[in-house]
C-alpha cells in the first residue's frame, strides 16, 4: 500500500473526529484539573525545541505547586523571592506585589490582590488554589513543626511488558543488559510548607542490576537532602545533602528544568531561587555537599556553596605516555544519561570527580537587583574531547572558572533584565532583556543574546535557540494581548545566527522562527486555542556527488487545533488535531495527528479516571507531534507521535483510605507500518510497545 493511500486512510479517522469538535467552538473552557497554567504546553513546547542531546529533568517540576495545592502559602509571611516559585507571575507582577505590601501593610484578604496593579483577574484565579491569607508569622519554623508538615512515600513499578533486545541473549550466549526490566522508584520527604523539607530518593532504571553485580547497594542512584529557609533569621537559607543552584539568566548556571520558546511567549527571565533542595532523579543535573545564605544587611545576601560527586565520563587511556603521568588516563566526554546497563555504560558510572565551588553575593533595592556570581569547577581527570571542527571552541582540560554579572531593574510598567558573564578563556557571553506593559491588555518581551563561540560553561542554559550557551547571536520578540476578557493571543519572533559551525550543520548558519497562539476560555466550561508555527534553520544535507555536506535551509510547519469541554462536574473532555510538514532540499514530508481525551474525577469521590486514544500518520520521525499525557502523581510522559500507528492509555486512581492513593498506568503504542520498534538493545520486534505502571502514595 502507497504511503498517500495509507495518509487517505488515516484521514478519513481523523475528519470525523475534527469535525465532532468544530461545533464546541462557540461553547465555551475550562481550568485544567492538572494544569493550572499550562505546563503540558511548556513541555511539549521544550521537547519540540530541543537539540536531540539536550538532557532535562522535569519529574519534580511542579511539585512544590501540587504541595501548595495542599497546604496553601501565606502571602503575608512570604520571602522577597518566595513567589519565584509560581512562574506564571511576571517580575512586575512581583515588584507590585512587594511594593504594595510595603506600603500598605498586610493583605487583609485574598480578594485584595485585584487591589494590586498588573494582577489582573486570570492571574489571581490561577494564584488562588496555591495561597491563602493569614497572620504574618514571626518564628521560621513551628514548635510543632512535625505535626504540622506532611510525610510522603512514594514506591512505583513500571516496565515495558515486551521484550527488548538488550534482554535477550546474543551470538555469543550473553545479554547486553545486566539487569531485569523492571524500574523501580522509591522516595521519603517531610515538608514543612517551603521552609524545610528532609528526605531520600532512590531509583532503579530497567536493565540495571537490584542488588547483585555492579549494584550490590541496591538501587543504582541514591539521592538524599535537608533543606530549610527561614525568611526572618540572619541564615536565610541551609542546604546539605543534594541541592540545586540556579544564577541570573543561566549563562553559567542553571540546575533543573527551564523553560525555552513556547506559547507563554513572554515567559523569558529565568526566575530560578539561588538554592534549592533536590529530589528528583537526573543523576547529573545537581550538587552534592551543603550551601547557605547569609543575611549580610537588609540589603544584601551572601550565598555560598561546595559541592564533590563523581559524574559518569568515557575513559581512555593515553598510550603514548607513562601510567605514572596525570594525563595519561582521561575523559572524552561526560555522560547523563544516568544509564547503567551495559558493560560500557558501568565502566563509565563515577568515572570522575568534579568539585565544584560557587558563590553569589546579592544586593536588592526596592526597584533594582544586582548579582556577582563566580563558580569554580575541577575535575580530577582531564578532559580531552575527540576533535571535530565545530568543537574545538568547547572546554577541555581539568579546570574551569567562570563569572557574572547579573542585574534587573524596574520602572513604572517596564523590567529591565540581563546577565554578562565570562569565562577564564577571556571569552565574555550576555543576554538582555525587557518585560514592558504596554496596558492592561498588552504585554511585550524582547531579548537579545550574544554567545560567543569560544565562550565555556558546564551547565548553562539561557534563553536560546541551542543548548551550551555558545556560538549563537539572536533576538526574540514576544508579544501577549488580552482584547477581551475570554481571548487571549500570543505571538512570538525570532532570528538568530552561528558564526561557527555546530553538530550536524557543518558551516556557519541562520535561522528564524515565528509563533502565533489564539485562545479562547470560558472559566470552568470550555477552551480552545489554534496555534500554529514555522522555523526555518540550516543543516547538512548529503551532496548528490557524496564528496562533502551542504548546508541547506529547512523549513519545519506545524499547527494545531485544541478544545477541551467540561461535560459535567465530574467529566472533561479533550480533543486536539495536529497537522504538519518539514520541507529539506527537494524532499517534502508531511503528517498529522489526533487524539481524544475523557477525565473523570467526581467530588467526594475515591475514584479518578483518565482515557486517551490517539491516532497519527507521518512520513518520517523528522515531521513529529509531541503530546502531554497524565501520568501518575510526579511523573510525566510526553510520547511523539511519528511513523503511523495509534496510542491508547487509561489511568485510574482510587483512594484506599485518607492519605493512601494507589494509580495504575496501561499504555499501548501500535504501528500498522513497522516491524520493529526503536533501534540498538532497545529495538523490540513487533509492532506494538505495551507499558505498564503502578504507584502507591502515602501523605500522613
Amino acid at each position: 500500500m502507497s504511503a498517500y493511500s495509507q495518509r487517505s486512510e488515516t484521514m478519513q479517522l481523523i475528519l470525523p473526529l475534527l469535525l465532532t469538535t468544530l461545533p464546541l467552538v462557540a461553547i465555551g473552557q475550562i481550568d485544567s484539573l492538572n494544569s493550572p497554567f499550562g505546563e503540558s504546553d511548556i513541555i511539549e513546547s521544550f521537547l519540540q525545541e530541543q537539540d536531540n542531546d539536550a538532557e532535562f529533568d522535569y519529574n519534580d517540576l511542579f511539585e512544590d505547586l501540587a504541595y501548595l495545592r495542599r497546604k496553601p502559602l501565606n502571602l503575608n509571611s512570604i520571602s522577597q523571592s518566595g513567589l519565584d516559585q509560581f512562574s506564571f507571575l511576571t517580575p512586575l507582577q512581583k515588584t507590585a506585589f512587594h511594593a504594595y505590601l510595603a506600603e500598605h501593610g498586610p493583605l487583609l484578604s485574598i480578594y485584595e490582590l485585584q487591589a494590586i496593579p498588573f494582577f489582573d483577574l486570570n492571574t489571581i484565579r490561577t494564584l488562588l488554589p496555591f495561597v491563602k491569607v493569614g497572620q504574618k508569622t514571626v518564628d521560621p519554623i513551628p514548635k510543632n513543626w512535625s505535626s504540622e508538615g506532611e510525610h510522603q512515600l512514594i514506591i512505583r513499578w513500571s516496565r515495558t511488558l515486551e521484550q527488548k533486545r538488550g534482554f535477550r541473549q546474543n551470538g555469543s550466549g550473553e545479554k547486553p543488559y545486566s539487569g531485569d526490566p523492571n524500574q523501580f522508584y522509591l522516595r521519603y520527604r517531610f515538608s514543612l510548607s517551603n521552609r524545610l523539607s528532609f528526605g531520600f530518593t532512590a531509583e532503579k532504571d530497567e536493565g540495571e542490576t537490584f542488588f547483585q553485580k555492579s549494584n550490590r547497594q541496591g538501587f543504582d542512584f541514591y539521592s538524599a537532602h535537608f533543606f530549610m529557609q527561614n525568611p526572618n533569621g540572619r541564615i536565610k537559607s541551609l542546604a546539605l545533602g543534594d541541592y540545586s543552584v540556579s544564577m541570573g539568566q543561566g549563562l553559567i548556571l542553571f540546575n533543573g528544568f527551564s523553560t525555552r520558546k513556547g506559547p507563554t511567549t513572554t515567559q523569558i527571565k529565568r526566575l530560578g531561587r539561588p538554592l534549592r533542595r533536590y529530589s528528583s532523579v537526573h543523576e547529573a543535573d545537581f550538587f552534592r555537599g551543603s550551601g547557605a545564605t547569609l543575611a549580610l544587611t537588609s540589603k544584601m545576601r551572601f550565598t555560598a556553596f561546595v559541592s564533590s560527586k563523581k559524574r559518569d565520563a568515557n575513559i581512555e587511556v593515553a598510550e603514548e605516555l607513562i601510567e605514572d603521568d596525570p594525563l595519561a588516563i582521561f575523559a572524552t566526554s561526560l555522560q547523563n544519561s544516568g544509564k547503567h546497563r551495559t558493560a560500557n555504560e558501568i565502566a563509565d558510572e563515577k568515572a570522575v570527580r568534579q568539585t565544584t565551588i560557587g558563590s553569589i553575593l546579592h544586593w536588592n533595592g526596592r526597584h533594582w537587583q544586582v548579582s556577582l556570581n563566580t563558580l569554580y569547577n575541577r575535575f580530577d581527570k582531564n578532559l580531552s574531547r575527540r576533535p571535530v571542527l565545530y568543537n574545538q571552541y568547547y572546554f577541555n582540560g581539568q579546570q574551569l572558572f567562570n563569572t557574572s554579572l547579573d542585574y534587573s531593574f524596574t520602572w513604572r510598567n517596564a523590567h529591565l533584565f540581563g546577565e554578562t558573564a565570562f569565562s577564564n578563556n577571556k571569552a565574555i557571553a550576555t543576554s538582555n532583556g525587557a518585560l514592558i506593559s504596554l496596558d492592561q491588555k498588552m504585554d511585550m518581551a524582547l531579548l537579545y543574546r550574544h554567545l560567543p563561540r569560544n565562550y565555556q560553561a558546564l551547565n548553562p542554559k539561557p534563553f536560546s535557540e541551542t543548548t551550551g550557551a555558545r556560538n549563537e547571536s539572536g533576538i526574540y520578540l514576544g508579544v501577549e494581548l488580552k482584547p477581551l476578557t475570554q481571548w487571549k493571543i500570543n505571538a512570538y519572533f525570532d532570528q538568530w545566527q552561528h558564526p561557527w559551525l555546530r553538530s550536524r550543520t557543518d558551516a556557519p548558519s541562520a535561522g528564524h522562527e515565528w509563533l502565533l497562539r489564539v485562545e479562547y476560555k470560558v472559566r470552568r466550561k470550555l477552551e480552545a486555542h489554534l496555534q500554529i508555527k514555522n522555523e526555518i534553520k540550516m543543516e547538512n544535507e548529503d551532496a548528490p556527488d557524496g564528496r562533502f555536506d551542504q548546508v541547506n535551509p529547512r523549513k519545519n510547519f506545524q499547527g494545531q487545533i485544541h478544545l477541551s469541554y467540561q461535560l459535567s462536574k465530574s467529566v472533561e473532555w479533550r480533543s486536539r488535531a495536529y497537522a504538519g510538514f518539514t520541507k529539506f532540499g527537494q524532499e517534502k514530508l508531511k503528517g498529522t495527528a489526533m487524539f481524544q481525551d475523557l477525565k473523570f474525577r467526581a467530588v467526594g469521590s475515591p475514584m479518578s479516571l483518565a482515557v486517551r486514544f490517539a491516532i497519527f500518520d507521518t512520513e518520517d520521525y523528522a515531521i513529529r507531534f509531541y503530546a502531554y499525557e497524565n501520568d501518575v502523581l510526579n511523573a510525566f510522559t510526553v510520547p511523539a507521535y511519528f511513523d503511523r500507528g495509534s496510542r491508547f492509555y487509561l489511568l485510574m486512581g482510587i483512594r484506599l483510605w485518607s492519605g493512601i492513593l494507589l494509580e495504575a498506568r496501561f499504555a499501548r503504542t501500535s504501528y500498522v507500518n513497522q516491524e520493529s520498534i526503536g533501534s540498538g538493545n532497545d529495538e523490540i520486534d513487533g509492532s506494538n510497545k505495551t507499558d505498564l505502571k503502578i504507584q502507591i502514595r502515602w501523605n500522613f
